[in-house]
């Protein structure tokens, strides 16, 4: 049962409803005093002016057993009208009648609304990005105010804290996705209170500056924060669940370039790729360039794990055995994978290659790295150089280095069927397994992964031996790039034509 007013306090005005005429010609007096309202709902002006709103009511009973007294504090006017005062005095009246303590629901809904307010999709977005890169978002801040801003995944070393399913790469990446288009404009946001509407806004006008793709990822990733604060209790809803059929279709992702789309048959294939060699050679650049180059055809790895090759990662130049052991962690996967204990990718190594790295020897066989940077030995070649080399000597869209492994595969893998064929077998050729372990593909199976990445050795390099006779045939020696110009003359003919890579009696010359 609700109760009437009790207060020591004067009453004025009983049985008057105010209105605001009344409220803002309240002043203070001597003594606190109160203006009834209706319902128990009254205006309470102190000594000093201060003008709040206040209900009496009942709720329970005292250790007398008598129904106990209680007063709820609604707000203070005129930060809250007459209006909307009478509007929580109903809300209150309501909790009552359900057998609910107004002043107690009062508290739990301001520290609910505390908790909204700490976990806000920013917050809650860092903690699902820590426990899924294993990185520590205060070390990496330190570490970026140490250095204005300037950060990389390669140094995140200095910041990683635990071992965790996404490569340092995929961090980076999500990271500074995050930054970038979500945090600007939903991240201060309580995460209770995004819906699917404003969470599409955002993600169309990334849409609308062309980036389809990106607007896809950032609607999983965010799905997958909203996924994390429903486990942990943050949120109850996933308004990015369903808004993929609001985007625009991604658009067909395309493969990269090779020199030999288009071409049919090995024949016309490495030709192609010849020439390009032999194009690009015959540019002005640093020799180490060229020998990254060359090197990256004849291996078919990588451009990543070409650019960070280390002289220790080399075994048995000399012997019967030449062989580059490409460590797991800096092989293409998942965490899992680079942590494997036998997740070494093994290249055994032509004599073609092996010229290359005693060319290479020459000119950076003092430092730990084969094709360091230009600027800083110690750092790898950067991801650009080969790929400016190529556009420079006319092969802009048309190649990148990744495109050495598909001239690989397509080349080799048509060899080996038409081998197999001639001997009267039918179907694909069983060398086809042993060049895609040569690519270093993700094995479906990591028991049979780890077996194979040592095995068929002999056969691999009889193929990879194959490979570079073709693409090499009669190249000039690796050394010839030594000790040559590396620029154009700025008060020179410049750069030639095309025409200055002809043959000389069978020999390509650059």
């Amino acid at each position: 049962m609700v109760l009437g007013m009790v207060s020591d306090l004067p009453i004025h005005g009983i049985g008057i409803m105010l209105n605001d005429a009344k409220v803002k010609a309240a002043k203070p007096r001597d003594k606190a005093y109160k203006l009834a309202d209706s319902g128990q709902l009254y205006l309470n002006v102190s000594t000093t002016g201060v003008r709040s709103w206040r209900m009496n009511y009942t709720f329970g009973r005292n250790g007398k057993g008598t129904p106990q007294q209680k007063t709820l504090t609604i707000g203070t006017y005129p930060a809250v009208t007459l209006g909307q005062a009478r509007a929580k005095r109903d809300e209150a009246k309501a909790q009552l009648l359900e057998g609910r303590d107004p002043a107690v629901e009062k508290v739990i809904f301001a520290k609910a609304r505390g908790f909204e307010n700490t976990n806000t999709f920013r917050a809650v977005a860092e903690r699902w990005f820590e426990l899924n890169s294993g990185w520590s978002l205060a070390k990496l801040k330190a570490y970026r105010d140490e250095r204005e801003g300037k950060w990389s995944h390669r140094t995140s070393r200095h910041w990683t804290i635990s071992h965790a399913p996404w490569s340092p790469v995929h961090s980076a990446d999500v990271l500074m996705s995050l930054e970038r288009d979500l945090f600007p404009p939903i991240g201060d946001l309580p995460i209770t209170v995004i819906k699917a509407p404003k969470l599409l806004e955002v993600l169309q006008k990334v849409e609308k500056r062309g980036a389809i793709e990106t607007a896809h990822r950032l609607r999983q990733r965010t799905a997958m924060v909203f996924a994390y604060g429903i486990g942990a209790g943050l949120c109850e809803a996933n308004p990015a669940a369903g808004l993929g059929a609001n985007l625009k279709d991604k658009p067909r992702s395309r493969k990269q370039p090779s020199i030999i789309d288009g071409k049919r048959g090995p024949e016309d294939q490495v030709a192609a790729v010849r020439q390009m060699l032999v194009d690009c050679e015959a540019e002005r650049c640093r020799a180490s360039t060229k020998f990254a180059l060359r090197f990256i055809a004849l291996t078919a790895a990588r451009p990543n794990e070409v650019h960070g090759a280390r002289w220790d990662e080399l075994h048995d130049l000399d012997g019967g055995d030449p062989r580059w052991i490409i460590p797991a962690a800096r092989m293409k996967g998942t965490e899992d994978r680079k942590g494997e204990a036998e997740g070494d990718h093994i290249v055994p190594l032509t004599r073609h290659a092996i010229e290359v790295l005693e060319a290479a020897r020459q000119v950076m066989g003092s430092f730990p790295l084969i094709f360091p940077s230009e600027r800083n030995p110690f750092k790898p070649m950067s991801e650009n150089t080969l790929r400016a080399l190529l556009i420079r000597a006319g092969y802009g869209g048309r190649h990148v280095p990744h495109g050495f492994r598909a001239a690989f595969s397509t080349i080799m893998n048509e060899r080996a069927d038409r081998a197999w064929r001639a001997t009267g077998h039918s179907g694909a050729s069983p060398d086809r397994a042993i060049i895609d372990l040569m690519l270093a593909h993700v094995p479906g199976n990591k028991v049979e992964g780890a077996y194979n990445r040592a095995s068929y050795m002999d056969r691999r390099r009889e193929l990879a031996q194959e490979w570079a006779d073709m693409l090499t045939a009669d190249f000039w020696e690796p050394e010839v790039h030594l000790g040559q110009p590396i620029r154009y003359a700025s008060n020179g003919t410049g750069r030639p034509g095309r025409e200055r890579t002809p043959t000389f009696g069978g020999r390509i010359q650059p």
